[in-house]
């Protein structure tokens, strides 16, 4: 057991750094998709992409500790088996079956011959499983079949070329039977899903709640804060590159993040008719409360909403990275001008937190304050 567990563990290991990298993907899409971010279709996403990482590393792993794989294999060492079912005279030969006696039937369950074709049918019957979510209908079976021994096929050549050269002789075979199980689990997993699906929503029903809250129009909160984040990534990215390149000074930065809100935050949506590039991305748009494209007074509101708190934040660092000489006269000022800072900062950054904490509970019934002081609400495009 201690073969297959070796994998999973790994796979666990990098999936929960792998899984925060994918949240702001993952909620695009799902927004984008289904208007509102569904549990169940997160629970499938997430459990898809861990189980397509595990499967990859129960195929791989463990690897070898060195590129030069030919040395550790005596010569003329053949690396496939193209002799279809001979899996079943192994776990024949292996477990000395005597068919006359039925009793000794439960040997073939004792050897490896057995729980390693086992395994290969087991491998893929979780994907025939996803196959039969993604596709609905019993009528596809055929492509799922097929997809299963696509992904056999896959995971056998990058096995037999050495994971594609890392290493200059495969240590593992490619073996026609390991193709037949993979892709005879995925079919049998395809075509029993109905059974172990029964008790989960469907994408039907996912689909049309998704359908209802497109015609209604609702934008829910989550969505709002998204595209202000994707607006700041923009910002940050830029100047990331910025920084890169050239030489650049604290007083440069606080220049280029202040222009780059003025212009993600109000010359964007005042030219783009209520529409940032975050609120193009999530498919909603800011207009009044008549439905009308906001003014400018309004969208000026709401950058300066947005870009207080980053002033604030800013300014104590500021104040934090300068250094003064304790004997000086002006010094016992700059530690009560930090003290009342930093306590203002952190203050504000909980009422922030309770205040969006509050609208997300409260499931859009209530405005952010940035939409709020500009008199603004978002509506899908």
């Amino acid at each position: 057991m201690s073969v297959y567990l070796f994998p999973i563990k790994t796979a666990i290991i990098i999936f929960f750094p792998l899984s925060f990298l994918l949240i702001l993907p993952w909620l695009i899409y799902s927004y984008r998709k289904y208007g509102y971010l569904s549990p169940w279709a997160s629970l499938v996403a997430y459990s898809f992409a861990f189980y397509m990482l595990t499967a990859l590393f129960l195929v791989l792993l463990p690897l070898p500790n060195t590129r030069d794989t030919c040395s550790l294999q005596a010569p003329g060492t053949v690396h496939y088996s193209l002799i279809p079912f001979s899996f079943i005279s192994d776990i024949i030969k292996n477990s000395s079956v005597v068919w006359s006696e039925p009793s000794t039937y439960t040997q073939m369950f004792k050897h490896s011959a057995f729980w390693q074709a086992a395994f290969n049918f087991l491998l893929l019957f979780p994907f025939g499983v996803y196959l039969r979510y993604f596709f609905q209908e019993k009528r596809y079976w055929k492509k799922a079949f097929g997809l299963g021994l696509l992904l056999s096929f896959f995971y056998e050549i990058t096995q037999l070329t050495g994971v594609y050269g890392i290493y200059n002789c495969p240590y593992r075979i490619f073996d026609v039977d390991d193709l037949f199980l993979n892709s005879t689990g995925a079919l049998f997993g395809f075509l029993v899903a109905p059974i172990l699906l029964a008790l989960f929503p469907s994408q039907k029903s996912l689909l049309a709640k998704a359908e209802k809250i497109q015609h209604s129009g609702f934008v829910p909160p989550l969505s709002q804060l998204i595209a202000i984040y994707i607006d700041y990534l923009f910002i940050k990215f830029s100047w990331s590159l910025i920084a890169r390149f050239f030489s650049t000074n604290e007083f440069f930065e606080f220049f280029y993040f202040t222009i780059g809100f003025v212009i993600l935050y109000f010359l964007v949506p005042l030219f783009g008719k209520g529409k940032t590039i975050g609120t193009n991305i999530m498919r909603f748009k800011l207009v009044d409360f008549d439905g009308e494209t906001p003014s400018w007074k309004s969208l000026f509101n709401r950058f300066f909403a947005l870009y207080f708190p980053w002033l604030v934040s800013w300014s104590l660092s500021l104040l934090n990275s300068v250094e003064l000489d304790i004997n000086s006269n002006i010094y016992p000022y700059q530690v009560w001008i930090t003290v009342a800072t930093f306590a203002f900062n952190v203050i504000m950054w909980i009422v922030l937190f309770i205040h969006i904490l509050f609208i997300l509970l409260k499931r859009g019934k209530r405005n952010f304050y940035f939409d709020h002081v500009s008199k603004l609400i978002p509506v899908r495009k």
